[in-house]
């Protein structure tokens, strides 16, 4: 079983619709969705709040490139433009990490280094990460909750939990939480 974790943002247009329609594309093979967060944007440009969410997805005959292609189909879809590093984004989908029938999938690949780099060091994943998998681990990093407790403590208090957006659909049935 290949499974991932998936970090979703958006800050342009119809934000929670960007999100909804990655759910909803995911469904098949859709495990947990975490609540939906809203986030001043990161990395020092001036730009709208993002909506942020995870989920995690598995899917036997997916690797973890299928993973990056599906991502990219769906941030197209919502033309995404990439003008600006860390500049607004329709829809941002990011592969945070990938296990194949329990083993971490680790990627040095310039295209989809695994686990994501950036992790270590965004509330924005941390925090919904956790809401789903308290017992998140990354890999080569540690818990999750380590690393979330490692950051200054004004990242996660300035995420606000915005439980008046919800992403839709349920986890298959038969699905157990994550592991």
């Amino acid at each position: 079983m290949t499974r991932a974790v998936l970090s979703l943002g958006s800050n342009l247009g119809d934000r929670i619709a960007h999100l909804r329609t990655v759910v909803d594309d995911m469904a098949d093979v859709l495990v947990a969705v975490s609540p939906v967060y809203e986030t001043a944007p990161w990395g020092g440009v001036e730009q709208p709040d993002f909506l942020n969410a995870v989920l995690v997805v598995d899917d036997p005959a997916a690797d973890a490139w299928a993973w990056l292609r599906r991502g990219q189909r769906l941030e197209q879809a919502a033309h995404r433009v990439r003008e600006q590093h860390w500049g607004p984004r329709t829809l941002d989908v990011d592969v945070v990490a990938v296990t194949d029938d329990g083993r971490d999938v680790v990627s040095t690949d310039p295209e989809l280094v695994l686990p994501h780099p950036g992790t270590p060091e965004r509330a924005t994943v941390l925090v919904p990460w956790l809401d789903i998998d308290p017992a998140a681990v990354l890999a080569g990093r540690g818990p999750v909750r380590a690393l979330l407790d490692a950051l200054p403590p004004d990242d996660a208090a300035a995420m606000r939990r915005r439980d008046d957006l919800v992403l839709g659909v349920s986890p298959r049935p038969g699905d157990r939480a994550p592991r």
